[in-house]
C-alpha cells in the first residue's frame, strides 16, 4: 500500500509544476441530524481531499480515506436498499395528518348530510305551521260566519204602546225673525215595550229622536235614553216628547181659537227610528238591527190626558 502511494505520488509529482489537477474527493455521510421537534432530518456531507497540501498524503489519512470511503458507501447502500424505507416522524405526522384529513373530511361530510336533512325537514315544519294558521283563520271566520248566520234571525221586538197627550195649546206669536203666526206648544209621553229574542247575545239599544209632527211640521220631539238589554229579556220604555211656541205658519190656521185650544180632532205623525247592536264574538261579530217605526194617530182635544192606543196605529220597517 505504501508502494503504490508512492507511485501515484512520483507520477504525479512532474506534472505538479505545470498543472496539479483537483484532487479526488470523497464524501462520507455522516449520521443524520434530527431537530429537537421531530419535524426535519437532514444529511450532511463532508470532503475529505486525499491529497495534503504537500501532495504527499500521509498514511493515516489514506486509511481513513478508505474506511471512511467504505463506511460511506455501506452507510449509503444501506440507506438505499430497495424495498426497505425508514419510517421518519415526518412520515408519521404526515400519515397522521392524513387520517384527521379523512376523519374531518367524514365529519364535514356528515355535518352537510344533517344540514340537508334539517332544511328539508325545516321546510316542511313552515309549511306545516302556515297551514295551521290559515286553517285557523278560516275556522275562526267560518264559526263567526255561523255565529252571524244564527243571529240574525232573532232580531228585537218593539211594540208601542201607547201616547199620552198632556197638552196642546195654540196661541198667536211670532217667530225668531218677528213674523206673525200661530204658536203652538205640545207636552206627551210615549211608552213602548221593547224585547230581546236573542239567545246568547245581548243587544246595545238607541234611537233617533221621535218627531210627532203634524202637515209635515216637526211640533214635537223627544230623545231615548240609551240602554243594554240581556238576552231573552223586554223592558218597558217611556220617552217624553214635547214642543214649545213651534210656529206652524199657515198650516195652524184651521186649528186656532179664541180660547186657544182646538175643537176638532188633529191628525198627528209619530215617527223615529231605533238602532241595536249586538256583540256576539266581542268586535269580531257584531250585528246591527235596525226598526224604523212610524204610527199615525188622531188626537181628539176632548180626551186630553188620556193615552192614545198604538198597537194598530203603527207600521215597522
Amino acid at each position: 500500500m505504501h508502494a503504490k502511494t508512492d507511485s501515484e505520488v512520483t507520477s504525479l509529482a512532474p506534472s505538479s509544476p505545470t498543472r496539479s489537477p483537483r484532487p479526488p474527493v470523497y464524501y462520507v455521510q455522516s449520521p443524520s441530524r434530527d431537530s429537537h421537534d421531530g419535524e426535519k432530518t437532514t444529511t450532511s456531507f463532508h470532503s475529505t481531499p486525499v491529497l495534503s497540501p504537500m501532495g504527499s498524503p500521509p498514511h493515516s489519512h489514506s486509511s481513513v480515506g478508505r474506511h471512511s470511503r467504505q463506511s460511506s458507501s455501506s452507510r449509503f447502500s444501506g440507506s438505499l436498499k430497495p424495498g426497505s424505507r425508514k419510517v421518519s416522524p415526518n412520515d408519521a405526522s404526515s400519515k397522521g395528518g392524513h387520517r384527521k384529513g379523512h376523519k374531518q373530511c367524514d365529519v364535514i361530510e356528515e355535518e352537510g348530510l344533517l344540514e340537508d336533512e334539517g332544511r328539508e325537514k325545516g321546510l316542511p315544519r313552515r309549511c306545516y305551521f302556515l297551514a295551521f294558521v290559515v286553517g285557523f283563520f278560516l275556522l275562526f271566520s267560518m264559526f263567526s260566519l255561523i255565529l252571524w248566520g244564527a243571529s240574525r234571525p232573532q232580531k228585537p221586538k218593539i211594540t208601542m204602546k201607547s201616547i199620552k197627550i198632556e197638552e196642546f195649546k195654540i196661541q198667536a206669536g211670532s217667530d225668531f225673525s218677528g213674523v206673525s203666526t200661530d204658536m203652538i206648544t205640545v207636552n206627551s209621553t210615549v211608552k213602548m215595550i221593547y224585547r230581546n229574542t236573542g239567545t246568547f247575545f245581548g243587544v246595545h239599544v238607541t234611537a233617533t229622536p221621535l218627531h210627532l209632527s203634524y202637515s209635515q211640521i216637526n211640533i214635537a220631539s223627544g230623545t231615548m235614553k240609551k240602554f243594554y238589554q240581556s238576552r231573552k229579556s223586554q223592558r218597558s220604555a217611556s220617552v217624553t216628547v214635547m214642543g214649545n211656541r213651534v210656529p206652524l205658519y199657515g198650516s195652524g190656521a184651521s186649528l186656532s181659537s179664541s180660547t186657544g185650544t182646538t175643537l176638532l180632532p188633529v191628525s198627528l205623525k209619530l215617527s223615529f227610528l231605533v238602532r241595536s247592536r249586538a256583540y256576539v264574538l266581542g268586535k269580531l261579530v257584531k250585528p246591527r238591527f235596525d226598526k224604523k217605526i212610524e204610527c199615525d194617530l188622531t188626537f181628539d182635544p176632548k180626551k186630553l190626558n188620556v193615552p192614545i192606543s198604538l198597537k194598530k196605529s203603527c207600521t215597522y220597517h
